[in-house]
């Protein structure tokens, strides 16, 4: 396999589970479970079909002769038929009723629905333990005080914890566009080749009651709970848009968190687990890039574009059918749902073993905390007796001359000592450096983060409990 190209999504990035979701063997046993879905609806509404034949069926429905398959393909360039070839050769009898009525989108449109929900299900429960292990890091830190930024600047501290909860509501938002679109998933069923289902009213001599019956027949079997109501030959394309999209959301939150992860990382105040026997460059021994946080960037940047391909393709549809789709959702569905895996287990990952180093953040926020400071200092002064407007000029002219000192001399901070020298203040150096004290400017950030994981995601993780309990493993 050294010759050929292979896809990193299945070599490098995705789990075996999401593979196995998207393999052949997931599609075209699938397929004979609608055949059999179909044969055996059939039968209950009337046609001549046979137990016995629904037993050949059944007993072959995991047994594929894919060798059969392939070779009648390579004559008739056709894969449904091909494999309805090969399933006849394994069940004689049975093989006059085999896709009886059907059309080739019943197997292929109504098993990428069952495949889709199937990858829904998976990315679901991952994407709940990326929610719980947040949750639990926001709860650690939930109280320690940490420099905030805007535009990248210095601005009022917040805590690290209640930083977590900015990236654990944007997955949550996700689940909730996940588990609507989960809850909206039908199947196609078996309308025939223009959606009428003329077939199946000539096979039942026009009884349109048993025809009304088969969908909502067939669709129990498979374990959905109802078809779509109208489609042309095939479901709507815009369905896959509506998955994808979903999909395009998680890539998002995780892309904007991995960010994060990263800048703090280049400031040191978090790390992304890194093994003993890591090299993070191949020139500079001493590194630890944070190379996890950009496989998720980098994977996620693909999900979000991929998003576009349902998109066009659901607007490029004409009328009933055309075969433009084809191609482009062989690719666009299976990868977008292997790179979003792939997003999740580097979610959980890094997630699950972030480390913090409370030393230096405490150190970046002491350096620029008397700028966030003065607000309090002034105001102190003010009930003292002094002029807020006069104090503002002076605070402003002081935190200018600091502001210079810092970056023109790379001196430290000394916007205290200044404002302790000017008797405007009349407050010594002792008493504004009392006022120093962190978690006096973080707000209610801690409160925040309680009532945010009290009332926003234990509902959630209880609603999903059997879900709880996942861990990934990385190849690279």
């Amino acid at each position: 396999m050294n010759d050929r190209y292979v896809s990193p999504l299945s070599e490098r990035y995705a789990s075996r589970e999401m593979q196995y979701i998207f393999s052949p063997d997931m599609k075209f046993r699938t397929w004979r479970r609608l055949w059999i879905a179909l044969a055996e609806t059939e039968r209950e509404l009337g046609l001549d079909i046979t137990e016995e034949q629904i037993a050949e069926l059944k007993a072959f429905q995991d047994d594929i002769n894919y060798d059969v398959a392939k070779e009648r393909e390579k004559l008739v360039r056709h894969d449904v038929m091909s494999h309805v070839y090969a399933y006849g050769v394994q069940c004689p009898k049975a093989k006059p009723i085999i896709h009886l009525g059907a059309t080739s989108c019943y197997v292929g449109d109504n098993t990428d629905i069952i495949v889709m929900t199937e990858a829904l299900k998976l990315v679901k429960k991952k994407l709940v333990n990326v929610i719980a292990q947040l949750a639990d890091f926001a709860m650690k830190y939930r109280d320690l005080p940490t420099l905030a930024f805007t535009h990248f600047q210095p601005a009022q501290p917040t805590t690290v914890g209640k930083r977590a909860t900015l990236w654990t509501q944007e997955f949550l938002m996700d689940l909730e566009d996940l588990d609507y679109v989960l809850s909206t998933m039908k199947l196609l069923g078996s309308k025939g080749t223009t959606g009428t289902q003329a077939s199946f009213l000539e096979l039942f001599d026009g009884d349109r009651q048993k025809v009304d019956r088969l969908d909502p027949m067939i669709a129990q079997k498979m374990g959905f709970a109802a078809c779509v109501p109208v489609s042309g030959q095939t479901y709507s394309r815009k369905t896959d848009t509506r998955v994808l999209n979903v999909l395009a959301g998680i890539a998002a939150s995780a892309h904007k968190m991995s960010n994060d992860i990263r800048l703090l990382q280049h400031l040191k105040q978090v790390e992304e687990p890194f093994e003993k026997t890591q090299i993070g460059s191949s020139a500079m021994a001493y590194k630890r890039n944070p190379m996890r946080s950009e496989r998720i960037a980098s994977l996620a940047r693909y999900v979000i574009c991929d998003a576009l391909n349902p998109a066009v393709t659901s607007s490029c549809q004409w009328f009933e059918r055309t075969l433009d789709d084809s191609a482009n959702k062989r690719l666009s569905i299976p990868e977008g749902f292997l790179a979003t895996d792939g997003i999740l287990d580097l979610c959980l990952n890094v997630t699950d073993d972030l480390k913090v180093y409370p030393k230096v953040i405490e150190k970046q926020l002491m350096a620029e905390l008397p700028f966030m400071a003065t607000e309090n200092i002034m105001m102190d002064t003010v009930k003292a007796g002094g002029d807020r407007q006069e104090l503002h000029e002076k605070i402003r002219t002081l935190s200018m001359e600091a502001g210079r000192s810092v970056k023109e001399e790379g001196r430290e901070n000394n916007l205290l000592e200044l404002i302790a020298a000017d008797p405007s203040f009349g407050m010594s150096l002792e008493e504004l450096k009392k006022s120093m004290e962190p978690s006096r400017y973080t707000g209610c950030s801690k409160e925040q983060v309680e009532r945010f994981v009290k009332t926003e995601v234990e509902p959630v993780l209880e609603q999903n409990r059997e879900l709880l309990g996942v861990k990934a493993e990385i190849n690279v």
